[in-house]
């Protein structure tokens, strides 16, 4: 199917709202590190991405700016509220999906 650039930014944005709300709204206990060990992003990537996002529009915002559009809240208020404590495996797991998908090829092209 072919879309119009419009068109196809407007349902991308409305993905991204429906992944912001299941993240902020229906799933909030579901951890940054289960998702970056699972499906090698987190909220944090969200935040970087977006921040990135801007960067290249010319618009200045700082990484906690883009964490709280992401997390909803300053960050901090955030882990306060949901973050857990991860086991010694979910931190090793961790290592390898930041190094392959932060440090290495994971960032998605626009």
């Amino acid at each position: 199917m072919q879309l119009d650039d419009e068109t196809r930014q407007k349902l991308e944005a409305a993905a991204f709202r429906a992944l912001m709300h299941h993240l902020l709204q229906a799933r909030p206990d579901v951890q940054n590190i289960d998702l970056m060990n699972l499906a090698g992003f987190c909220r944090n990537c969200l935040s970087r991405w977006y921040n990135e996002a801007a960067t290249a529009e010319g618009i200045a915002m700082t990484k906690e700016e883009a964490r709280e559009i992401v997390y909803g809240m300053p960050y901090a208020d955030w882990v306060a509220q949901n973050q857990t404590a991860a086991d010694a495996a979910k931190q090793a797991a961790f290592q390898v999906a930041y190094a392959e998908n932060v440090l290495g090829k994971g960032k998605p092209q626009p």
